[in-house]
């Protein structure tokens, strides 16, 4: 006699019965999960069109707001210096800080976001940098002002840590490079427009009317947030009180009939009742972490354990580094030599600017538009190097455009050619940048936000050292010569990024495995 539960039936003979419970447990093994796609409660993947851009918009705003914070006193450095009897290098070592905390502070920022989730490090970085902005702007002493701008460069580091994290949870892979170019053309105004918003405000106020600014809209920024949170937590609240209410109807139980089998004498056989149907997926059990289980080594050496990722990394913190350095020394050259004030310094600065966001914007739509073509002609596989097959366009012309400004700038040529070649290096610059940010997030999969994190610290790094060699350089060898420098270095950082496009799969491969076997 066989026994008919739901669609399954147990044949005679114990031998038989084991093979069926033995079938049914190797199907109701859970299968390997991308862990991209993973099943959990309101995928954002699943989200609209416009919320998706909400987020993208509000992760952006963010990073603009970080990248004004890096240089927007720079107009009212001579006030802060007369006010609080400060000397240049006490004022060189908060801008110096300032970058290196930025780049360093995502590597702790990323750890706790993939055991806290996102919304909380926002919100407590945001805390942060009001409480940074609140005691500079209050300062009576330039010690004062050198610790709260660090206090406030760990605040401002967390969405550059996890704004690129965010959107790698919300958009697919395909469109990832434009969605990273409309990220990162945010930033990239920042060092632009400080200037000008910080020139503005000292004429109008003072030095300290710029951080109070800050302040003002960081503390609206984190209203928005916890009425936000505040809302979620209530509807989830209220969910659950209605859930409990409910009661779920399960199927009629049957008795069941005592089955006894007869065969080899082997051990009673399992309720089948009790197993698991292998045509109903089981939810991904939800693991719960805490703070103790924050510990940012040893995904970070995953990352760098990688020849593909130290490559990009150290071609990305070139590029960064040489964006910085620019900037930094463009504003000296204009004010020395050009003798431009603060609030004409910016202007020409915008075309840097305004080149390196349109750069970021084409770039990442060509990004896309060169994987999808690569996808299709190798079969619907895709791999993470074929993003870089897009930076090819803009190598030419980067060490070019900056070879050009440099001798601009030497022999001082009219003003509307420095704006000209600002205009093409920040395009092609931010170009290659935006399409290697990308790379590392899908080269990086299940670990996006440590690489982030990772390639923040490099660039961090790397600005904290151009910032320190740049005037002593421009000094002695002046525009020319620091400029035909950078040009090899940026030569070198298209060499490692084209190492990566040709080996990178390999290397990529092979430390996977190796991953595999510990």
């Amino acid at each position: 006699m066989a026994l008919v539960a739901g669609q399954s039936t147990i044949p005679n003979g114990t031998s038989e019965l084991k093979a069926n419970i033995a079938n049914q447990e190797m199907s109701a093994a859970p299968s390997a999960l991308d862990i991209e796609h993973a099943p959990v409660r309101d995928d954002p993947r699943a989200w609209s069109r416009f919320r998706k851009s909400v987020v993208l918009t509000i992760v952006a705003a963010a990073s603009l707001i970080a990248g004004l914070g890096s240089n927007i006193y720079n107009p009212s450095i001579q006030e802060i210096e007369d006010q609080l009897h400060a000397t240049s290098s006490d004022i060189s070592l908060s801008l110096s800080l300032f970058i290196l905390i930025q780049g360093l502070g995502p590597i702790l920022w990323s750890a706790v976001s993939e055991v806290k989730g996102r919304k909380i490090v926002y919100t407590v970085s945001i805390l942060l940098y009001i409480i940074g902005c609140v005691c500079v702007a209050t300062a009576k002493n330039i010690a004062v002002v050198i610790a709260m701008r660090c206090m406030q460069a760990v605040g401002s580091s967390a969405v550059i840590a996890i704004g690129a994290a965010t959107l790698a949870d919300i958009y697919e892979p395909a469109e990832r490079g434009t969605m990273m170019g409309v990220y990162y053309a945010a930033p990239l105004l920042g060092p632009s427009l400080g200037p000008i918003i910080g020139g503005g405000l000292t004429a109008g106020f003072n030095w300290r009317a710029s951080f109070d600014t800050f302040r003002r809209e960081r503390s609206l920024t984190y209203q928005l947030v916890l009425r936000r949170r505040t809302r979620e937590q209530v509807t989830s609240l209220d969910s659950s009180k209605r859930s409990s209410q409910v009661t779920i109807s399960s199927p009629v139980a049957t008795e069941k009939p005592h089955v006894d089998v007869h065969g080899n004498g082997g051990p009673p056989a399992k309720d089948l009742e009790n197993q698991t149907d292998p045509s109903v997926d089981s939810p991904v059990q939800e693991i719960k972490l805490s703070l103790t289980d924050v510990n940012p080594i040893p995904p970070m050496t995953n990352v760098l354990g990688r020849g593909n990722n130290i490559c990009v990394l150290v071609a990305s913190g070139l590029i960064f580094a040489f964006s910085y350095s620019i900037s930094y020394t463009c504003a000296r050259t204009l004010a020395s030599e050009y003798g431009y004030n603060a609030m004409n310094i910016g202007l020409v600065l915008l075309s840097f600017g305004i080149g390196s966001m349109a750069g970021s914007l084409l770039g990442g739509r060509w990004s896309d538009r060169v994987l999808r073509r690569l996808v299709a002609k190798n079969n619907g596989v895709r791999v993470a190097e074929m993003r870089l097959e897009s930076t090819k366009i803009a190598m030419i012309f980067l060490p070019i455009s900056v070879v050009v400004y440099g001798w601009i700038c030497e022999e001082h040529i009219h003003i509307a050619a420095v704006c000209v070649v600002l205009f093409f290096a920040g395009f092609s610059s931010i170009w290659i940048y935006s399409s290697t940010l990308a790379y590392i997030v899908d080269a990086n999969t299940g670990r996006s936000s440590t690489a982030v994190a990772a390639n923040s610290g490099f660039r961090g790094l790397f600005a904290f050292i151009a910032t320190e060699v740049a005037v002593p350089l421009q000094g002695s060898i002046g525009d020319g010569g620091l400029y035909t420098l950078w040009a090899g270095l940026m030569v070198v950082a298209e060499l490692l990024i084209l190492l990566v496009w040709w080996k990178g799969g390999a290397w990529r491969e092979r430390a996977e495995t190796r991953e595999k076997e510990k």
